[in-house]
């Protein structure tokens, strides 16, 4: 592979990504600035099933991309989102979004964009409820360990008594944070969404760009040949470029209906509808340091397996319909001053947090950070 091949494949993957993520650091500030964090804890904090569909609601109709979604997620989760909200919300947004659902209508027609906003709401949702679930069985284990170091009788006493107090702190605390709030400073959420939250995401950012990269290189030109010969295997193939793969929801659409008409069954083409935007390299890695493995095992698991099986279900609908599932309007594809610009500005940025700690001896993670080392 030539140097000069990856660093073009390196340019075009942040041409395509960069305008998404300013866009997404600049709305999670604004968000930040307008919306208390107490409404965010009060609404998407309680681990229960309400949240998750609070949160997998709220995400579907944005128009942020599964990297732009990054810096929104890392705001609603230090805003006290509990971590299966986070996760829906991370899933259900990159899947669709208003311009997304609007051309899906336009591709492929109602009976396609029905089927992928509800199956990308029942994906979110499933993710969501399982990192609860798991996560409380997290806690429960932490704290039967913790529990025979004291005496049984007394301290529980003390327990219950030392949690009503903190409560009217927490309460009064709400109450502030909210009047806070009130008065809205654009300067105060730009400094929130260029230095708190891209210090956070700037290194994972910066490998997952690297490794994205390596593998646009290194997908096969005659991928549409080699999907065609394998049939239903093409799901898993489809899955394997999919996951690591940068591609934003609508963005994806054009490359389902070419694959569609290149003789690829709908399943599969919807498997990378589905699986293409809510995942990639950058989002994976930030997932991990934000989350968890097992919020990971459990986003990318309910990412693969719900996508081949609805993706199972879609050849299934149109085989029984005796539906031809094959028209392609237009490919797009864009770029320009604005791509070009938001890429040095996004590079300039990372490359600074990310070579500030060799320039300065100032302690890096004050606070920790979701997302840095």
């Amino acid at each position: 592979m030539e140097i000069t091949h990856f660093l073009e494949a390196l340019w075009q993957l942040s041409l395509a990504m960069a305008p998404y993520i300013l866009f997404g650091l600049i709305f999670a500030g604004i968000l930040h600035e307008i919306v208390p964090d107490s409404i965010v804890t009060k609404h998407l904090g309680n681990d229960n099933i309400t949240s998750v569909v609070k949160s997998t609601l709220f995400g579907i109709p944005l128009p942020v991309c599964s990297c732009g979604v990054i810096p929104l997620a890392t705001s609603i989760k230090k805003s006290g989102a509990s971590k299966g909200a986070t996760l829906s919300f991370l899933i259900s947004t990159p899947i669709t979004g208003v311009d997304s659902i609007l051309a899906t209508y336009g591709i492929f027609g109602w009976i396609f964009t029905i089927y992928r906003v509800v199956t990308s709401m029942v994906i979110a949702t499933a993710a969501g409820i399982l990192t609860n679930i798991f996560d409380k069985y997290e806690q429960s284990e932490t704290t039967a360990v913790k529990k025979p170091a004291f005496s049984s009788a007394a301290p529980q006493q003390m327990t219950s008594f030392s949690m009503n107090a903190p409560k009217a702190e927490k309460a009064d605390t709400e109450e502030t944070d909210t009047t806070e709030k009130k008065s809205f400073s654009f300067l105060a959420a730009m400094k929130y969404a260029f230095i708190t939250l891209l210090g956070d995401i700037a290194k994972p950012l910066f490998w997952g760009l690297i490794i994205g990269a390596l593998i646009t290189v290194a997908i096969p030109d005659n991928l549409s040949e080699i999907l065609k010969t394998y049939n239903w295997l093409s799901y898993l193939i489809v899955i394997v470029i999919a996951v690591p793969m940068y591609v934003c929801a609508t963005a994806s659409l054009p490359i389902a209906a070419g694959l569609m008409l290149s003789g690829v069954s709908a399943g599969a083409a919807f498997v990378f509808l589905s699986a293409g935007p809510a995942t990639n390299t950058v989002t994976i890695g930030v997932v991990k340091k934000m989350l968890g493995n097992r919020s990971l095992a459990i986003y990318l698991g309910t990412i693969v397996i719900g996508s081949i099986l609805f993706g199972l279900g879609l050849d299934a609908i149109f085989d029984a319909s005796h539906i031809d599932p094959t028209s392609l309007i237009h490919m797009d594809e864009h770029g320009g001053i604005i791509a070009t610009l938001s890429s040095i500005v996004l590079w300039g940025l990372v490359l600074y947090f990310l070579l500030k700690p060799y320039f300065t001896k100032k302690e890096s993670c004050s606070g920790g950070s979701c997302c840095s080392s």
